[in-house]
């Protein structure tokens, strides 16, 4: 009888250790890879910060890392690439060369770190170097494009969402900020970006 008891508490035990891990906070942990896309606000300045100009645009792209849990918080790495296709162009009495700037692909490694707010979902923050391609043109094509790239930081936060099996997803806000942009016309560039993801985590 007492091998029964034992043997019923043992199978009992099995079961509800899955479901007692199931319902703590624990931070996500192990590599992923994601896609992300949403919205991005590009600003641009004169390089004597007389003028600005503000573009709205689509971006897009792939992202990957990897999260250590820390039990309900966690640290990790990631990278991303994407684009977009935001194009302002100063107003017209600005008398620089080139008056207009393209933005294209976007490249970003950093570290981020978060906790569990409930079983399955987490906040979390992201900091690190960003590097982005430009065009830099004129309205009436009198001067070649010049295509430079320049770097800066990137800084955000989000949540993440446990999805059913290894997906998970994301809401993301980020803000990165280039210095010296294409040539001497440009001062800083600023992009401003709130992104959807959707992740597979092994």
């Amino acid at each position: 009888m007492k091998k029964k008891i034992t043997l019923v508490a043992l199978a009992f035990a099995g079961l509800a250790t899955p479901a007692m891990a199931q319902d703590a906070n624990t931070a996500p942990g192990g590599f992923y890879v994601g896609a992300i896309g949403g919205y991005e606000g590009l600003n641009v300045e004169s390089g004597d910060g007389s003028v600005s100009a503000d573009a709205d645009s689509a971006v897009y792209g792939v992202n990957a890392g990897y999260d250590l849990s820390l039990g309900s918080a966690f640290v990790g790495v990631e990278g991303e690439i994407s684009t977009s296709t935001g194009s302002t162009e100063f107003p017209g009495s600005f008398t620089g060369a080139r008056e207009g700037l393209e933005a294209n692909g976007q490249y970003y490694v950093g570290a981020r770190a978060g906790v569990a707010l409930t079983p399955g979902i987490a906040a979390y923050g992201k900091v690190g170097y960003t590097a982005l391609d430009t065009k830099a043109f004129t309205s009436s094509g009198s001067l070649s494009d010049l295509e430079e790239n320049t770097d800066g930081l990137r800084f955000g936060g989000g949540l993440q969402v446990q999805l059913p099996g290894p997906l998970e997803g994301r809401l993301e806000y980020r803000r990165s900020k280039y210095n010296d942009v294409a040539d001497a016309d440009f001062g800083d560039a600023t992009t401003d970006q709130v992104v959807a993801g959707i992740g597979l985590r092994f």
